[in-house]
């Protein structure tokens, strides 16, 4: 079915539901090969350093996040590998997903209501029309 899936991730509720659905997918393929993408963002770093937190504090911080998502893959028994970029998150996630060949690419949605993404646009809307392998959006 799927041999090789993205999971794009930011620590959100979101992400973790996302993270648990593209879990209990990849359990259904032998042999899958996961890969998680967390990407962290200039300026939310920037802010985060502004705010006086230490680097070991950005360190646990980015941990505790990630935690419940490779929690979900543990507990299905999928081996998984952890990418993290720094950047724009959009960008980022297209360029990785169509250059690593993936079967499918899995996120979750920032919940934006219609105004917002038309202003704003929204990673998950930016992904899914520049990846050429299938998209998976969680709610």
């Amino acid at each position: 079915m799927y041999n090789r899936i993205l999971v794009a991730v930011d620590g959100s509720v979101n992400s973790h539901r996302a993270a648990k659905h593209a879990a209990q997918l990849a359990s259904l393929c032998q042999g899958v090969a996961v890969e998680i993408l967390y990407i962290l963002e200039f300026d939310r770093t920037r802010s985060d350093v502004l705010d006086n937190a230490s680097s070991d504090d950005l360190h646990i911080d980015r941990k505790k996040r990630l935690m419940p998502i490779e929690e979900a893959f543990e507990q299905f028994q999928i081996p998984f590998k952890l990418v993290i970029k720094h950047g724009d998150p959009g960008p980022i996630i297209v360029n990785f997903a169509n250059s690593g060949e993936f079967d499918l690419v899995v996120l979750g949605s920032r919940g934006l209501n219609t105004f917002q993404e038309m202003v704003l646009g929204s990673v998950s809307h930016k992904v899914a029309k520049r990846v050429t392998a299938p998209v998976l959006i969680v709610k």
